[in-house]
């Protein structure tokens, strides 16, 4: 049985945002379990921060890693729904099972995470969940389309959780990152390449990686985390980085031929000699 601290899980704990998200909420005074798929037991993780076995597309696992932490705690106060996964390629060059893989992790395990702790945080009458959106789930990308829509899902369901949890002092929010130097992106596993698409698509992944050696670090995701985690009233949305605050103003002001001009001068895309 846990003592007066609130009780955090973050989920993809091991590096990156969520490592940096576990530190940030330990630091606070919390006590924080992370977890990742290659934790094959309870282990130490960063900064001492307890590891739990999780793997977020798997009920049975999602399941154990919630009833078990509970068993340990016997409270969560804090779920951050952080695992995620990128896949780049244009629609037509990732199959179907690919596609789905996507929505396995960035959408289903925050479903499979939300049932499993939902349930504990209405018995507490309190509680609050963060997800990880981005913000390509407000402003999609060429060549990230699954995982556009994938976090396009992910705002849906926040949206309507927040107020279907409401009664329950259980407070939901949604992060949206813009580009954050962090292993995501230089990772992030390549569809079959089509010729086709192929320069359109070169150009882009450039540009990406130039804006993120230009990026700030993951703990500016950390701080705004931890802002929601300590307020009893957070916003619904939490833009991170200064695209991440311009862009949906942007795409939401401007005549649309407007903005798509723009996007495609961003990433290059018709810029033969970029």
């Amino acid at each position: 049985m846990s003592g007066t601290s609130r009780v955090a899980l973050v989920t993809g704990a091991s590096s990156g945002i969520g490592r940096a998200i576990a530190e940030r909420l330990a630091r606070d005074g919390l006590e924080v379990y992370g977890t990742s798929r290659k934790v094959p037991s309870d282990g130490p993780g960063p900064a001492g921060i307890p590891m739990l076995a999780l793997d977020v597309t798997s009920d049975p696992s999602v399941q154990a890693c919630v009833d078990g932490l509970w068993a340990r705690t016997g409270r969560i106060d804090v779920l951050v729904n952080n695992a995620g996964y990128l896949m780049v390629g244009a629609v037509e060059e990732l199959a179907l099972e690919e596609a789905k893989a996507v929505f396995e992790t960035n959408f289903f395990g925050v479903v499979r995470m939300i049932l499993a702790v939902a349930p504990k945080m209405r018995q507490q009458r309190d509680g609050s969940i963060v997800n990880l959106s981005s913000l390509a789930g407000l402003v999609p990308l060429p060549f990230w389309g699954y995982y556009s829509a994938s976090k396009f899902a992910v705002e849906g369901l926040t949206e309507a959780l927040r107020e279907e949890l409401r009664p329950f002092g259980i407070r939901v929010s949604a992060v949206e990152p813009g580009t954050v130097k962090t292993a995501l992106y230089s990772s992030g596993r390549k569809a079959r390449s089509m010729e086709a698409y192929a320069p359109r698509r070169a150009r882009f992944e450039k540009a990406m990686r130039q804006l993120e050696e230009k990026a700030p670090g993951p703990q500016v995701v950390a701080e705004r985390v931890a802002r929601i985690v300590h307020s009893r009233s957070p916003a619904l949305r939490n833009p991170v980085t200064r695209e991440g605050r311009v862009f949906p103003l942007l795409r939401a002001w401007f005549p649309r031929s407007w903005f798509d001009q723009g996007l495609r001068s961003t990433f290059h895309l018709d810029d033969e000699h970029f």
